[in-house]
């Protein structure tokens, strides 16, 4: 691509937006983000103009509706985030050429898988929130260059995430964590995500790539292991997914096969466990 076009970073005050943007002003690479304030990416028009007048080299999507229970009641509202918003997206960079690098989510997969889903494995979403991400892949092939990243349990700095929801119990003084163990997926820092979207797009990947952090775990495997790398001395009971109820169906298991990923930049992003510990050793995670 060309390095003397910028980047533009959709979603640019979430977590992933946030890292993306601090990736790209580590490797000196021009890169301008937006969010609702600034541009609704459901407007057609808006979207349109903003690429056309930047020219950019990439727009990275990082924009979602991600509240995956409120999806279920909100699904018209979901689909113009996730999806409609892919499609103009799609289209002005297919105006000028730039490249449309989406975001997607693990929870295009049923979650009946017994080991991690490689990228051609059949998708069959089971809530709202994935349908519409679903939808939303589909959009991003309508651009002529274009990569989808798929990746899972994102927590970074800035937004809201089970490490940060763990945290909060134990700094309320709990002693006891009630966590859900049948569940399985892969953890990942979003440092490590955006990391991995440059590099990813420096050696012009295209198609679909898995991302995520190596390593599997359970809900409560990964509790267990902030709490251990926390120092703290709580109680973290396995429950199972029928104990807490919710409006949206999770995947049982959504672990994501990255040796695509291995394959195009070189390497795999690090353990889990790592990640946690340089998330949590950050002065802006305290």
């Amino acid at each position: 691509m060309d390095a003397r076009r910028p980047l533009l970073v959709t979603g640019s005050y979430g977590q992933l937006g946030k890292a993306v943007i601090a990736e790209a002003g580590a490797r000196a690479i021009p890169t301008e983000g937006c969010d609702v304030d600034t541009i609704d990416i459901a407007n057609r028009g808006a979207v349109t103009s903003w690429i056309i007048e930047r020219r950019p080299r990439a727009v990275i999507n990082c924009a979602a509706y991600t509240a995956v229970d409120d999806c279920e009641d909100h699904e018209d509202e979901a689909r113009a985030v996730n999806a409609t918003a892919v499609a103009h997206l799609a289209g002005a960079c297919n105006t000028i050429g730039s490249k449309l690098i989406q975001i997607s989510t693990d929870y295009v997969f049923d979650g009946t898988a017994k080991k991690p889903y490689r990228e051609d494995d059949p998708v069959a979403p089971a809530s709202a929130y994935g349908r519409t991400k679903l939808l939303g892949e589909q959009a991003a092939r309508t651009a002529d260059d274009h990569l989808i990243v798929r990746t899972a349990w994102l927590y970074g700095f800035g937004g809201r995430h089970f490490v940060g929801a763990i945290r909060r119990q134990i700094d309320a003084g709990n002693r006891q964590l009630r966590v859900v163990a049948d569940q399985f997926g892969s953890p990942t820092f979003c440092d490590d995500l955006a990391a991995a979207i440059l590099d990813l797009a420096a050696v012009g990947a295209s198609g679909t790539v898995h991302a995520a952090n190596t390593g599997i775990t359970s809900w409560h495997g990964f509790a267990a292991e902030i709490a251990r790398q926390l120092g703290a001395r709580v109680e973290v009971v396995a429950v199972a997914t029928s104990e807490f109820p919710r409006p949206a169906r999770r995947p049982a298991y959504s672990g994501l096969d990255t040796s695509r990923l291995a394959e195009l930049i070189g390497r795999r992003l690090p353990t889990w466990q790592d990640a946690l510990t340089r998330y949590l050793g950050s002065a802006c995670a305290s």
